[in-house]
């Protein structure tokens, strides 16, 4: 079916005058939010491992004073993480899962604190190196929630061991107590300004959605995460219909904001985990973690159904050509080679006629 385009109206529409994002939660506002902290969560997963070791060696070095079995709350929250890790990207909203895991960590220093000496132990100052990595993954409400998950466990674990150490002497949780806090405050102030410069360099000014930039890495995981799963990767080819005409009939503005609406689009009706990049000047590729060619194919339909069913750019009817393609159960994932199919299918349904989706 051949594109069709209805006359423009003055003002074109801007992503916000969009209806807000049906994915938002409580601790994510949205999509792109999502997909940033999903993002900065690979990033942190292994200097957290690190971390991880650095405790063990202390834990095992302070082993003669202590106990050997204090390793055990660390060996769990290890696990822990590592089953949220391996769930992340099956989840609709999984924000909850990571806040889980990270409170789970707290919850574990909690136990050690308190088989250690409540107030008088020397691990008290450990509740603030989770605090660290609260900012790299959730706006301010989640880093408020989280001190205040952690303030609350160390007041309890403080007064429910020893009460009277406490009251005789305050400095025993006053001190931790502002250590924590400063570290949230501290490493909050970072953060924004980290996430605000890698924003710039991942995140496509235009359309909010992620770019060429930050898709190396993310396929580069996939393929560690397939060869070790046997989960299949969908990917996603798909190309705005004669979007010359639209630059050369209704001016450039309105063909940033066709650009804009489409991407929006396109976010909407994705999944929680699936990511969706803008790759070119009016091409978008979307990787399907888990979805196999037939779901891939499925996907595909209901966006380019959802793109020719609204008019963008401020009354403008425009389709898109999309092209599919998977890899194999059990093999890992190929970009390259998936992409190279995907992108051979996109043009199949540009030779078809255009508005299709073809398979590769």
């Amino acid at each position: 079916m051949a594109t069709a385009i209805a006359p423009s109206i003055p003002r074109p529409s801007r992503p916000e005058d969009a209806p807000s994002d049906t994915n938002s939660t409580w601790l994510i506002e949205g999509g792109m939010d999502r997909e940033r902290m999903l993002d900065m969560d690979r990033l942190v997963a292994p200097v957290r491992q690190r971390s991880f070791l650095v405790i063990a060696a202390a834990l095992l070095l302070c082993g003669p004073w202590l106990g050997w079995w204090t390793i055990v709350p660390l060996a769990v929250a290890g696990v822990v993480f590592k089953l949220a890790d391996d769930a992340v990207g099956r989840v609709t909203h999984p924000e909850y899962l990571l806040f889980a895991a990270w409170a789970g960590s707290e919850v574990m220093i909690e136990v050690s604190v308190a088989l250690t000496g409540g107030p008088k132990s020397p691990a008290m100052a450990w509740f603030a190196i989770p605090i660290v990595t609260l900012s790299a993954r959730f706006p301010l409400r989640g880093v408020l929630l989280g001190v205040g998950v952690t303030v609350a466990l160390m007041v309890a674990v403080a007064f429910g061991v020893d009460a009277h150490a406490v009251i005789v002497h305050p400095p025993l949780l006053i001190m931790p107590l502002a250590l924590t806090i400063a570290v949230a405050i501290l490493s909050t102030a970072l953060m924004q300004s980290d996430v605000r410069h890698r924003s710039e360099a991942v995140i496509d000014q235009l359309t909010g959605m992620l770019n060429r930039n930050s898709l190396a890495d993310r396929t580069v995981e996939l393929a560690h995460q397939s060869e070790r799963t046997g989960q299949t990767v969908g990917l996603i080819v798909g190309d705005l219909d004669n979007f010359k005409r639209v630059n050369d009939e209704h001016g450039h503005a309105t063909g940033d904001a066709v650009l804009q609406d489409v991407a929006y689009m396109l976010r909407k009706q994705l999944r929680a985990f699936d990511l969706a990049y803008r790759i070119g000047g009016e091409e978008f590729l979307v990787l399907l973690p888990g979805a196999d060619l037939a779901q891939t194919a499925a996907m595909a339909e209901r966006l380019r159904r959802g793109v020719a069913a609204d008019t963008v750019g401020g009354g403008l009817r425009v389709t898109m050509s999309f092209g599919v393609s998977a890899s194999r159960p059990g093999d890992a994932f190929d970009y390259a080679a998936v992409c190279a199919q995907a992108d051979a299918a996109m043009y199949e349904a540009k030779r078809k006629g255009r508005n299709e989706v073809c398979g590769g």
